[in-house]
């Protein structure tokens, strides 16, 4: 038996002669932190991005299937497919709304496991007052007279025609895309390029490159809808310094979604206004 063994020694002996008890810890000391990192970082970022390409190309692939098997009788080659999609906003709109859908539940997951907390908790979310959602609504409609300003200012630089028009050929596509436009687009937006691709990468690069980066990222993903020209893409890149921004002042991704929501319904309802009701659309 050791002398100084306080675990061997028997609780009436004393290990030293005249010397106090040891104290006897009521629970154990942890030997491993069991601290979690609650942060947004870039491994969710890619790991997200990895999940969206890939929900794209499988959705993409089962969506298209179904078309083809709910129009089996037209014995539609894959060119015929091709045309019978393209512009087709009744197809294009459901298709990403559960690729959007399966996205999201993605990021709920991955930050449960990966942060051990709740998607909204982890992007912060943070529901803006009654006074700073005003606010929030009233910088969107700014943003969008903002814009209809740039348009003018750079109509000769500015395609006649841009591929995300063909989408609005009828009344009934222009209401579906205006909906999605409105509801559900500056949700999936804020959350991925606020929510998680700013504060990851102002980790690293700091607030202002951050904002910079996540504008020009912002930007790209709007490239395909506007033909890769310049001119709306310019102006693209100013609304996403703008929501970046107001992530970045406020820490709300709430209030990023308010102002982006209220950008897009006043662009649609100033088309609405100007077609009477879409019922002018280009296909009508």
């Amino acid at each position: 038996m050791s002398p100084i063994d306080p675990i061997s020694v028997p609780e009436a002996a004393s290990p030293l002669e005249g010397a106090p008890p040891l104290p006897v810890s009521a629970e154990p000391m942890p030997l491993v932190s069991a601290r979690v990192n609650t942060e947004i970082d870039l491994v969710d970022v890619v790991l997200i991005g990895a999940v969206t390409v890939i929900s794209f190309l499988i959705l993409g692939i089962m969506a298209a299937a179904i078309f083809m098997a709910a129009h089996r009788s037209q014995h539609l080659n894959s060119k015929a497919l091709s045309d019978a999609l393209a512009g087709n906003a009744f197809f294009v709109v459901p298709t990403q709304f559960v690729i959007y859908m399966s996205v999201l539940g993605f990021m709920a997951l991955l930050v449960w496991v990966r942060h051990n907390t709740s998607l909204f908790q982890a992007i912060h979310w943070n529901p803006p007052d009654r006074r700073l959602a005003i606010y929030a609504l009233t910088a969107g409609i700014a943003l969008a007279f903002f814009s209809e300003i740039g348009e003018v200012v750079l109509h000769a630089w500015i395609p006649k025609s841009l591929p995300i028009t063909e989408y609005f050929k009828d009344r009934p596509s222009a209401l579906l895309l205006a909906a999605f436009g409105v509801l559900v687009a500056p949700l999936m937006e804020e959350i991925l390029f606020r929510g998680f691709l700013y504060p990851a990468l102002a980790r690293w690069t700091g607030a202002v490159t951050s904002i910079l980066l996540t504008a020009i990222a912002f930007t790209l993903l709007h490239g395909a809808q506007l033909g890769y020209s310049w001119a709306p893409l310019l102006l693209i890149f100013v609304v996403g310094m703008a929501l970046t921004v107001t992530r970045a002042v406020t820490k709300s991704v709430a209030t990023c979604v308010l102002v982006h929501m209220a950008y897009n319904f006043a662009l649609m309802a100033q088309s609405y206004i100007l077609t009477h009701g879409f019922r002018q659309m280009q296909g009508s």
